[in-house]
C-alpha cells in the first residue's frame, strides 16, 4: 500500500465552547503549555510520515497561516540577542521539506463539507484527516499507529475509544464485528445515537485515515440540520462500496473541544514538560497538601 503523505485539518469552526478567548484568537491556536493545539496535531501528521499538509480554514484564521510561516522579524531580533537555542526551536517549528495549502471553507457546512473542501489538493490519493481539538499522546504517535494499520490493509481506517454508555451522544458510534488486537471490522456507523440505540461503545475520535472514495460519497450525501454534510453519512455510505476498520489507538485522548478536557490536557502535558514539569509538579503536591496558599 502507498503510504501516507497528505494530511487535512478541518480549522474553521468557530469555537464558541471557549468564547470569549476565541473572539479573535482561533481555537487551533489555544497553547496548551507552550505550543497551540494545532501544532500537536501537525507535529503528529509529520511523525507518521507525512509532508503535505492542507487546512481547511475560514475567517479569522489567518493566525493559524501566520503560525507557520516564517517570522523573519521574530528571527532577526532572536540572532541579533544571540538567542540561538531559541531561535533553531521557532525555525523548527515547520521542517524544510513540510509544504501547506491553505483552502478557504466559505461557509460551515460541517466536517463531511470541509473534507470535500479538500478534494482539489488531495487528488486520488488516501489522505488522513487531524481534529486539532482531539489532542492525543502516545509512546507512539497515534497517527503512526494508523498508518500502519492502514498500510496493512489497504482501506480506510477510524480511531476509536471505548466511551461511557450515557456519552454515546457526543460521538460517532461503530457497528463492528468481530475483532482481533484492538482492529474491528465495521459494518455500520451511526452519529450521536442515544445510549439505547448505541451499536456499541466504541466511538469515533478525531483521526482517519480515508481512501479517495470518500470523496464521491460525500458529495451525495444529503444536508442534514443546518444544512451540514456529515463526515459520518459520508462513511456510513462508503461501506456499502469499501470496507473500513476501526482502530483502538494506544495512547490518551484529551477532548479539548471542553474546557474540562483542555485543562487536563495542560496539567497532563505540563508535568511531562522538561522545562517546568518537576517545578509544577512539586507546586502541585504542595497545593494539594496545604502547604501553600498561591
Amino acid at each position: 500500500m502507498p503510504k501516507i503523505r497528505k494530511a487535512v485539518f478541518p480549522v474553521a469552526g468557530m469555537g464558541t465552547r471557549f468564547l470569549p478567548a476565541t473572539k479573535a484568537n482561533p481555537k487551533e491556536m489555544m497553547p496548551v503549555v507552550d505550543k497551540p493545539l494545532i501544532q500537536y496535531a501537525v507535529e503528529e501528521a509529520i511523525a507518521a510520515g507525512i509532508t503535505e499538509m492542507i487546512f481547511i480554514t475560514g475567517r479569522h484564521k489567518r493566525a493559524i497561516e501566520d503560525h507557520f510561516d516564517k517570522a523573519y522579524e521574530i528571527e532577526n531580533e532572536l540572532e541579533a540577542r544571540g538567542k540561538n537555542e531559541t531561535l533553531e526551536m521557532l525555525r523548527s517549528i515547520l521542517p524544510k521539506n513540510i509544504h501547506c495549502i491553505y483552502i478557504r471553507q466559505s461557509e460551515a457546512l460541517g466536517l463531511g463539507h470541509a473534507i470535500l473542501c479538500a478534494r482539489p489538493a488531495v487528488g486520488n490519493d488516501p489522505f488522513a484527516v487531524l481534529l486539532a481539538d482531539d489532542l492525543l499522546v502516545g509512546d507512539e504517535p497515534i497517527m503512526r499507529q494508523l498508518g500502519k494499520v492502514y498500510e496493512e490493509n489497504g482501506c480506510s481506517i477510524l480511531a476509536v475509544q471505548n466511551v461511557e454508555p450515557e456519552d454515546t451522544l457526543n460521538y460517532g458510534i461503530v457497528k463492528c464485528g468481530p475483532g482481533m488486537n484492538g482492529l474491528h471490522p465495521i459494518t455500520g456507523i451511526v452519529e450521536k445515537p442515544a445510549p439505547e440505540n448505541a451499536p456499541s461503545r466504541l466511538g469515533v475520535v478525531g483521526r482517519y485515515i480515508l481512501t479517495p472514495k470518500i470523496f464521491e460519497h460525500l458529495e451525495r450525501v444529503q444536508p442534514g440540520a443546518g444544512g451540514e454534510i456529515q463526515l459520518t453519512d459520508g462513511i456510513a455510505s462508503l461501506l456499502r462500496e469499501e470496507r473500513a476498520l476501526a482502530y483502538e489507538f494506544h495512547g490518551t485522548r484529551y477532548d479539548c473541544g471542553s474546557k474540562i478536557g483542555y485543562l487536563k490536557a495542560t496539567i497532563a502535558l505540563a508535568l511531562q514538560h522538561p522545562e517546568v514539569g518537576r517545578e509544577f509538579a512539586a507546586y502541585l503536591d504542595a497545593r494539594c497538601s496545604g502547604h501553600t496558599s498561591v
